[in-house]
């Protein structure tokens, strides 16, 4: 399939069918992400996959702890925004999905915040192509999950993301016009 279908189709998944895809599945798409232009070349990502149930409910776990903390100390438009849009500390797609691909970055690489998301980036459209679901879930802190998983201090989790095929039928969201987004020669 080609990059601008991909891009067009693919949405956010939060709702898994209980199948587990074939592992191949995700080398591949993990093998399309590792060829992702990196600053300086310096690859400096990490894929961590995660398919043990018990793992997975504890990161749930840890992760729900830490929004729980976050929307306890937000307020005002931040938080009118998040109740607008039905989000909560509850992460049930961390535990349901098949399999949680963890993305760290190196953070002694030159450029490594931008390199690994780029990756992210390549990532989610292989996955699509492949008929898999995710969702790029951010943890607003990500330290206890990198504690659980004894990551290097030097490599810093940028997004987990459950993967699996899609349950949720809901439609893409609407995506704001190209003129609202794009401009030339200045702001």
């Amino acid at each position: 399939m080609r990059v601008l279908e991909l891009a067009k189709r693919r949405k956010t998944v939060r709702g898994f069918l209980p199948e587990r895809p074939p592992k191949e599945d995700l080398m591949k798409a993990i093998k399309a992400a590792k060829e992702a232009p990196s600053g300086m070349n310096a690859q400096p990502w990490k894929f961590v996959i995660i398919d043990d149930d018990w793992l997975k409910g504890k990161i749930r776990e840890l992760c729900e702890g830490e929004e729980e903390k976050f929307y306890s100390r937000t307020k005002g438009d931040l938080m009118a925004w998040l109740n607008a849009r039905g989000f909560k500390p509850e992460k049930p797609f961390l535990s349901e999905a098949p399999y949680l691909i963890l993305v760290f970055g190196h953070t002694k690489a030159p450029y490594w915040l931008q390199s690994t998301w780029i990756a992210v980036g390549y990532l989610l459209l292989a996955l699509e192509e492949l008929g898999l679901g995710t969702v790029t879930y951010t943890p607003p802190n990500p330290k206890p999950i990198e504690e659980l998983l004894n990551a290097p201090k030097d490599y810093k989790l940028q997004t987990i993301l459950p993967v699996g095929y899609p349950a949720d039928p809901k439609p893409k969201y609407e995506r704001r016009r190209l003129e609202e987004v794009v401009s030339f020669n200045g702001f």
